[in-house]
């Protein structure tokens, strides 16, 4: 610790990213990742821009974008903000419409960049316990004074979705305060709550492009909201950084967008071998918590989660292992890989397990 940080920095927890870790002949089931790779428009897309505009700074309103976000989903431009990874686009919903003097409410087991932001920007945050079954109990978040809620849908680690009517009764029981739906995961289950977004003023959705576009490498995300909440973030992105996304990341993610085709394509593969991984694992004695992600989240009754994750990086076979909350200890949240990548998993806990 040194004596030139400020008090903010010497009080901060970081966020720990998945790790990147480089093995032989590796099978990496520990951050999410989309195992396809992204359209072919968009390898063209970015070879195409690699010229001398490089020079010139992108466009700040990245509106090309924005346009083909806008035809996507069925919005207007004004309703959508883009941003370097949802990671930024969440920390500024947290300092331009989540920070108020009551504190902000999120489940216990969560993202868990979520307290880092409130860190971060100093807002007082309370934990809401999810069920016994691991779901967001909706009537917790109701007639409880705060400044705001957060939560993802569906929710990581854990994978379950909240159904849009239950995520509608959270909204419209809370029509002072903004709501941010962190829909990181939202296509490989197909419950989104975009539809709520002209009815309730206080809706935010938010959105990236690493899982189901296969974009984690160039780092887009994007919100989507009433234009005043929109406004809101645009303030506070044109105070901290114009220039969030890059020529590359603006025409990359424009190419992705406009095809739906190739995007549904790969979500449905991901889909089928989710419910095959699922299905395997249950048969080797694991209980699998349904899932609407592209990972699952699984325990096995006969072998603790550290020693799994163990067993299996010793085989070049990475999941992601969480020792806190000690709720979920026992579980490994497990990426959707290939096919192959699956078999390859299943193989390994097959002889680990017995």
């Amino acid at each position: 610790m040194s004596r030139f940080w400020s008090d903010v920095t010497q009080g901060l927890t970081p966020y720990i990213p998945g790790e990147q870790p480089k093995l032989a002949n590796l099978v990496k089931l520990n951050t999410n990742e989309n195992p396809y790779p992204p359209s072919p428009r968009v390898i063209d897309a970015l070879r195409a821009t690699a010229d001398d505009r490089l020079r010139l700074y992108p466009d700040p309103t990245s509106q090309q974008l924005r346009e083909a976000i806008g035809t996507f989903h069925g919005l207007s431009i004004d309703q959508i903000f883009v941003g370097n990874g949802s990671d930024e686009v969440l920390a500024h919903a947290f300092l331009g419409l989540l920070k108020h003097d009551l504190p902000i409410l999120f489940p216990d087991i969560s993202y868990s960049f979520y307290p880092v932001y409130c860190g971060l920007y100093q807002i007082a945050w309370r934990e809401m316990p999810l069920a016994a079954d691991f779901s967001i109990h909706v009537d917790d978040y109701l007639d409880v004074p705060n400044g705001g809620i957060i939560f993802p849908n569906p929710n990581a680690p854990t994978g379950i979705a909240l159904p849009v009517t239950e995520v509608e009764r959270l909204v419209a029981g809370n029509p002072n305060v903004v709501v941010v739906v962190d829909e990181a995961y939202v296509d490989f289950c197909g419950e989104t709550a975009l539809p709520l977004i002209d009815r309730y003023p206080n809706l935010l959705v938010v959105r990236t492009l690493s899982k189901a576009h296969s974009l984690a490498g160039l780092r887009v995300g994007y919100a989507l909201g009433h234009p005043d909440l929109i406004e809101g973030l645009n303030r506070v992105k044109d105070s901290f950084n114009s220039y969030p996304l890059d020529r590359f990341a603006q025409v990359g993610a424009t190419a992705c967008m406009q095809d739906r085709p190739y995007f549904e394509q790969c979500r449905d593969r991901v889909i089928a071998s989710r419910e095959r991984l699922s299905a395997g694992l249950r048969g080797l004695g694991f209980e699998v918590l349904p899932s609407g992600a592209n990972f699952v989240f699984a325990r096995h009754s006969a072998h603790a989660g550290a020693d799994l994750a163990a067993a299996l990086r010793s085989r070049s076979i990475i999941v992601r292992h969480f020792k806190q909350p000690a709720r979920i200890d026992p579980f490994l949240r497990i990426t959707v890989g290939t096919d192959a990548e699956c078999d390859a998993l299943l193989a390994a806990l097959t002889g680990i397990c017995g």
